[in-house]
Formats: structure tokens, C-alpha cells, sequence
């Protein structure tokens, strides 16, 4: 199994989305890419969505192999659900989803 993204799909408040966006970018996912389960990341504004209660992005991590993914979720992903809980409480929602990169 080639490269892999982690997606994890993520509706802000419009009251924190700007504060939640710059911690994203500054904060958080450098820190996810420092622990070497990722080579880079992307986030994405989604369009044509209704953000009357939210803004929506997609924050795409990729990953060079299917047991560097597994490392993140076994040593990692805990503690940084758990972070961005205690930072933001209930003023987001997230899912994520795992791809294989084809071409």
C-alpha cells in the first residue's frame, strides 16, 4: 500500500472559526507533522456548503505508509483529540476518513 492521506473533516463556529483556523495552521498540525507519521499537510475551505452554522474545512495529512498512519493513531491521536477538546470544547465537529493515494 502506497502513500495514504488522513482526512479529518472539521465544522467550526463562525465565532472561533478564524482563532480555530490561525491555531490549526500555527499550532496543531505542525505538531501532528513533528511526529514523523506525516510528510506534510493541507487544510481546505469547503465551498457550497451551508455555513449559516459553521465553516467547514478539511485538513489532509499525508502519510508515506500505511504503518506510519497506524503509529499516529496508536501513540498520538488520544492526546491530540483530547487537546483540541480542552481548547475548544464543543464548538467544533469532526470525522475522519483514510484514503490511498492512487496517482
Amino acid at each position: 500500500m502506497g502513500e495514504l492521506i488522513y482526512n479529518v473533516t472539521v465544522k467550526v463556529e463562525n465565532a472561533i472559526a478564524d482563532k480555530w483556523l490561525q491555531w490549526l495552521m500555527q499550532e496543531h498540525a505542525p505538531t501532528i507533522i513533528a511526529t514523523g507519521c506525516f510528510t506534510k499537510f493541507t487544510a481546505l475551505k469547503l465551498l457550497e456548503q451551508d455555513d449559516a452554522d459553521g465553516t467547514t474545512y478539511a485538513i489532509q495529512y499525508f502519510s508515506k505508509s500505511f504503518q506510519d498512519y497506524q503509529r499516529y493513531l496508536k501513540n498520538f491521536e488520544d492526546r491530540f483529540k483530547k487537546e483540541s477538546f480542552e481548547k475548544w470544547g464543543q464548538a467544533f465537529v469532526d470525522f475522519c476518513t483514510v484514503m490511498q493515494v492512487i496517482i
